[in-house]
């Protein structure tokens, strides 16, 4: 009987029972085929993935008919998936042929027979239904468990900020309480807060040894300082312009790496007799931070004119201008390195960093010499020099010629004074170019800084070495100083202080007097 009839015979319910029984005896009459292997129909299952069509199994190999349950993700239902192959010899078992007995992941039936060639072909096994893992849902939304996520990210920020607000509303309000209770306990027990109104009327009740105001007060007037807004920056750290009892003060902030330059210039300020019209008012010096930053404070009064290397630039000079400009400048050098001998003297100081970015212009038009992170002192009693361990050094274009060439005797203390004077002479220079020599304002050169036409604008060691040392080139004195007394004078002055031997340069004394020869009605006394 063909292959056909035999499918027709097992689909007609009457004839079913025959039919499987003829399907027997022709599994029972094929096994005579298992010995040179079954031709076999494949599709989906063809061996080496060859094109659908015929396999041909090994001895004792069946042919099978599966039929899978499949999920189509285009349509989202699933479908039956029908392939057909040949079976090994090792696979043609019970848990292979019966396949429809034994649970799946998913719903599976397999039928094999090896009666005769292509016996496959027309096997139809029914699907399984119902198998042990569930069946994908066919509505499901693969966005939700993102919108889940962002919601719960969403709701952990928001508590989060909540948090943080909270925390700092609280130390806020601690803080200011905090600083509420520091301003009535100094008002109340301090006698110095508590009878003065302002910092002159602190500074004037205070010992009188001009060495600054007791450290407990120093400390309690940083405390209360209130930040206004930064008003310059520079290698050291930033200045600022802040409020103290609604007077105004400046605060330079230094960086952490210059610790050695803020404990210097506080030693330097809280020297004996430091105090003088014509060196930076000194007020407070406090450190002050957290566990995780540290502020060191320098708290000094304010001028608001700004340095002399600004106030040049946009301001010209008259004869009577420039003079108390040099005159006062001088003085704050004079005093510097004047030692006052007494029971608490005065050491003698030498500043080593004096440019027109260090000496601030006063409301009246004259001078106060400001940043002592580099000064050196020196106590005579002891006969030793009071150098600070800074790795700071002074500026390269303001540099005596023998700290240029490093013959600079470190061991004699008029060496880093003439060193000053140098550097007061270049100032002077600076000065004088913006000065008229007329009733023409044009007659006033234009800013510049010593040695702008023979180096770049950051110069280095032996950019300055070679100009000053070996081609030994000065700044240029424009003939038209001649033909003004003050500008004469003063360019008699810058000449001697930059004189290649130190031996030889003008002291600062000596060129407090001299200027003050000229000046009248100078208000700037002759020690």
């Amino acid at each position: 009987m063909s292959v056909k009839k035999m499918a027709a015979l097992g689909s007609n319910p009457d004839w079913g029972g025959k039919a499987g029984l003829i399907l027997g005896i022709g599994v029972f009459l094929g096994q005579g085929n298992s010995v040179s292997g079954v031709e076999c129909f494949c599709d989906g299952h063809c061996p080496d993935n060859k094109p659908n069509g015929t396999c041909v199994g090994q001895p004792g190999s069946q042919c099978f008919s599966a039929v899978e349950e499949v999920f189509n993700p285009e349509t989202g239902l699933l479908e039956e998936e029908r392939t057909f192959g040949c079976l090994p010899p090792d696979e043609s078992g019970f848990m292979q042929c019966k396949g429809h007995l034994v649970p799946h992941m998913h719903g599976k039936s397999i039928l094999c027979c090896n009666y005769t060639n292509f016996c496959n072909k027309f096997l139809r096994p029914d699907p399984v239904r119902g198998s042990t893992t569930p069946r994908p849902s066919l509505g499901y939304d693969e966005s939700i468990p993102y919108i889940a996520l962002i919601i719960s990210i969403t709701v952990c920020l928001i508590a989060f900020l909540i948090i943080v607000a909270c925390v700092y509303l609280r130390y806020k309000k601690r803080e200011d309480r905090r600083q509420m209770y520091l301003v009535q306990a100094a008002r109340n027990c301090d006698p110095y807060l508590a009878n003065s109104g302002t910092l002159q009327e602190l500074i004037d009740q205070s010992s009188g040894s001009g060495s600054g105001l007791p450290l407990l007060v120093q400390r309690t007037i940083a405390k209360q300082i209130q930040m206004v807004q930064s008003v310059g920056k520079g290698r050291y750290g930033e200045v600022w312009l802040a409020r103290w009892r609604g007077e105004r003060v400046a605060v330079k902030v230094f960086f952490t790496t210059e610790e050695a330059s803020w404990f210097r210039e506080t030693e330097i300020y809280q020297t004996v007799l430091m105090r003088h019209e014509n060196i930076l008012g000194f007020i407070a010096a406090d450190i002050k931070g957290t566990g995780s930053w540290t502020q060191m404070l320098l708290i000094t009064d304010y001028h608001e004119n700004g340095s002399l290397h600004d106030y040049l630039q946009t301001h010209v000079l008259d004869p009577s201008s420039l003079l108390s400009l040099a005159l006062s400048a001088a003085s704050g050098v004079a005093h510097l390195h004047t030692e006052i001998f007494g029971t608490r003297g005065k050491p003698a100081i030498s500043h080593r960093d004096i440019k027109s970015k260090n000496i601030l212009v006063k409301r009246n038009g004259q001078c106060a010499i400001a940043d002592f992170g580099l000064a050196v002192r020196y106590i005579s009693e002891s006969n030793e020099i009071d150098i600070a361990p800074n790795t700071r050094v002074g500026t390269r274009r303001y540099m005596a010629p023998e700290v240029l060439d490093e013959t600079l005797n470190t061991s004699a203390f008029e060496s880093f004074k003439m060193a000053d004077m140098y550097s007061l002479g270049l100032v002077f220079w600076e000065m004088g170019r913006r000065c008229v020599t007329g009733d023409k304002l044009s007659a006033a050169d234009d800013y510049q800084l010593p040695y702008f036409d023979c180096v770049p604008s950051d110069p280095s060691f032996e950019d300055m070495h070679e100009v000053v040392c070996i081609k030994r080139i000065r700044p240029h004195i424009p003939p038209r100083w001649e033909s003004e007394e003050v500008l004469r004078t003063l360019t008699k002055v810058m000449q001697e202080c930059w004189h290649p031997n130190p031996a030889v340069r003008l002291t600062a004394l000596r060129v407090k007097k001299t200027l003050c020869k000229l000046d009248t009605d100078s208000t700037i006394k002759i020690v």
